[in-house]
């Protein structure tokens, strides 16, 4: 084991937790109307730590086991065989189970976005167990556990799928759930409905540019030169699509606003994060201004020609930038068009079956959507007894 790249692991796993808590759920919550940011915050929570047991029992295990193309298998469930002196790469096999414990936490507590305001709580914690377990570990070990889209003896391409840190495995699997989920839960009865606090969602959101350091550098797996490259590489790109996105927001609306400088940082780190381990910064620079304009674009997209009420944004900002940054890759010739677009479709057209199946299962067992009366009053009430601010003392 080498020491530095231990103790820079370990960092980087604290910094992704923080992307989620409480980075994400403070973006979120402030986006929402005051009586459900409760519920906001409950859902990531409760995610985080839900995810966090499932990745012991069984999830690490499908993503991470030796099985076969298809799925790791069980052999190393609540950790089978692993102690603290079992080492993967240069690192402690226990230390990459908790950074890829992480990534398992964020995936699923991204989906949140799509949801808010309208979904019960009983029905958040199946699915996202569900699917993490169904749709993510799967993709993960395809990709990353050297699966069927890993480039190993039994791929579907020779040379893999380039996604360093992400783009296809967290972004486009988000993306694609959060689309699908919002289409069976329907639109909310108010939509346009601004946020209740955008202070909050900056400080998210500041802390989830952050937290995305050890998301991207870490996932070099090392202390070295190209964790410090992807680091940097991320952070151009999160600061130049902030400035594009509200360099097009005020021309097309006569104003640059505080949420939407926020979410463009999202947006290019959302885009750079499968390209973060092979681009210079000057492709990263042209990465996220061209993700700053894009994203904003196809929040319309989604919202106005598809009427898909994807509360948050989260399929065209991580979805979109999530499968904008693995194009790039050709693009800019650090991948082949054949890997990473064939990578994309597989995945894609997964991901959608995956999760419909989840859905008509989970409503199977428990409600999906709250009444319009409870919507009325908000979760916050409705679903936690309790209020987020009283506004009588």
């Amino acid at each position: 084991m080498v020491g530095a790249d231990t103790a820079w692991i370990i960092v980087a796993t604290a910094l992704v937790l923080f992307m989620t808590l409480p980075g994400l759920a403070l973006f979120y919550g402030g986006l929402v109307r005051s009586r459900n940011v409760l519920s906001v915050l409950m859902h990531c929570f409760a995610i985080a730590c839900l995810m966090s047991l499932l990745w012991l029992a069984v999830g690490y295990s499908i993503a991470f086991g030796d099985g076969n193309a298809y799925w790791g298998g069980l052999g190393k469930a609540f950790l089978n065989g692993i102690d603290a002196d079992t080492v993967s790469g240069t690192i402690p096999e226990v230390l990459f189970f908790a950074f890829q414990m992480t990534f398992a936490i964020i995936t699923p507590a991204l989906i949140v976005g799509a949801y808010v305001e309208r979904i019960t709580f009983g029905f958040v914690l199946i699915f996202s167990s569900l699917w993490m377990l169904l749709c993510y570990a799967p993709v993960a070990h395809w990709i990353w556990g050297g699966g069927l889209l890993a480039g190993a003896e039994w791929s579907l391409f020779e040379n893999g799928v380039n996604d360093f840190a992400g783009g296809i495995v967290v972004h486009q699997t988000a993306g694609l759930a959060a689309l699908v989920l919002a289409a069976f839960l329907g639109n909310r009865k108010e939509k346009s409905i601004p946020p209740h606090n955008p202070g909050m969602v900056m400080i998210g959101a500041a802390m989830l540019w952050v937290g995305w350091f050890g998301f991207n550098g870490g996932s070099q797996l090392a202390a070295d030169g190209g964790a410090a490259m992807a680091l940097t590489v991320t952070h151009i790109s999160a600061a130049a699509a902030s400035l594009t996105w509200i360099l097009w927001e005020r021309l097309r609306h006569g104003k640059a606003s505080l949420i939407g400088m926020v979410t463009g940082t999202i947006a290019g780190l959302a885009s750079i994060t499968p390209a973060s381990g092979s681009v210079d910064p000057v492709q990263a620079l042209i990465i996220g201004a061209v993700a700053g304009v894009l994203c904003q674009l196809m929040c319309g997209v989604v919202k106005n020609t598809f009427n898909i009420d994807d509360t948050l944004d989260v399929f065209a900002v991580h979805g979109v930038g999530g499968m904008f940054g693995i194009v790039m890759l050709v693009i800019f010739g650090h991948a082949g068009a054949t890997e990473q677009l064939g990578g994309l479709l597989v995945v894609g057209v997964f991901t959608i079956v995956m999760t419909t199946i989840i859905v008509w299962v989970t409503k199977l067992i428990t409600p999906m959507r709250v009444s319009e009366e409870e919507e009325e009053l908000g979760l916050d009430l409705v679903a936690h007894g309790e209020r987020a601010y009283n506004l009588t003392s």
